[in-house]
């Protein structure tokens, strides 16, 4: 079975959808590019004209917001009520503090000394959300990031979107290597490079798995990097001490249900630290977890090249 693809750039990050027929990819793309768009409007942290930054602006006050922002939201409080606020999204001031305050691509080189302090979060439970009635309330002082799961959000809507569009075959949608698939896969599944950087080209050298549905996510500390006078920072926060997290892992790779699935499970196990192997274990998650130093350990039924990851 031919696979087509079409490589573009949005969000950030680099998008790349694969379709199963060939003649059914232009409807695919279309049906993501209408959903990234929207994903932008409605939670880019970095759009001040944003959902979500107007959002954040209005602490104290009850916001009527979109269905898109609203579910992300929910997405996003689900996960740090299922971590129990490993994954919180009212990280979203003590991100800004470490100095991810701006597209990544602005903030890649050294700004100068940063005088990196502990910021308080919040906490998930300080959130109120009427899914009834589409509103959102935050307190004055407190910023929402959707880092966490919105992007693996906007795999999710985006495979389902294409596939509904299309009138035939299956589609693989990846967003900076938050990976989610719907439909027919191709003979054997999809073939994923598993890589700490999504810049890789998927033809490069290194482990392959195969996946048949659901999808695979990857947290890593090592891609989104910056400096700021000689300090290393990265954007996965600990929400217990409001800064980047100081773990054994740089990058831990999960195959779920969903992309959303997967990623929370990836994130939580880079702040989680040692604690991740029996917290992954114990909820039947194959994942790959790379020590700072490279060492590489696997959990569950990992999938290869030769057995689809159902």
């Amino acid at each position: 079975m031919a696979v087509a693809s079409k490589t573009w750039k949005a969000l950030g990050t680099s998008v790349h959808v694969l379709a199963t027929d060939p003649q059914q990819l232009p409807a695919a793309e279309m049906a993501v590019r209408e959903i990234l768009d929207d994903v932008d409007a409605a939670y880019s942290r970095f759009r001040a004209d944003s959902e979500l930054s107007r959002l954040n602006a209005r602490g104290g006050r009850t916001v009527n917001v979109s269905p898109l922002l609203a579910t992300a939201i929910s997405t996003a409080l689900t996960a740090a009520s299922a971590t129990h606020g490993v994954v919180d999204p009212t990280i979203g001031r003590a991100i800004r503090i470490a100095g991810y305050d701006d597209d990544f691509a602005r903030i890649a080189g050294d700004r100068g000394p940063i005088a990196l302090r502990a910021a308080t979060v919040p906490g998930w439970q300080v959130v109120r959300v009427d899914s009834a009635a589409k509103t959102v309330h935050l307190p004055e002082g407190v910023e929402l990031d959707l880092g966490s799961t919105g992007k693996a959000l906007a795999a999710d809507l985006a495979a389902h979107a294409a596939h509904t569009a299309m009138k035939s075959g299956g589609v693989l949608v990846s967003l900076g290597g938050d990976i989610a698939v719907a439909g027919d896969s191709p003979e054997g599944g999809w073939r994923v490079l598993v890589a700490e950087d999504s810049a890789v080209p998927p033809d490069s050298d290194g482990q392959v798995i195969c996946v048949g549905s659901g999808g695979v996510a990857t947290s890593s500390t090592t891609v989104r990097r910056w400096t700021r006078g000689g300090t290393v920072l990265h954007h996965i926060i600990d929400p217990k001490t409001g800064l980047p997290s100081s773990g054994p892992w740089r990058t831990v790779t999960v195959v779920a249900r969903t992309c959303v699935d997967a990623n929370i499970a990836a994130t939580a196990a880079i702040v989680q630290g040692e604690a991740a192997v029996a917290w992954l274990q114990a909820r039947h998650l194959p994942a790959r977890l790379v020590e700072n130093d490279g060492t590489i350990h696997y959990i569950g039924p990992w999938p290869d090249p030769d057995r689809v990851a159902a």
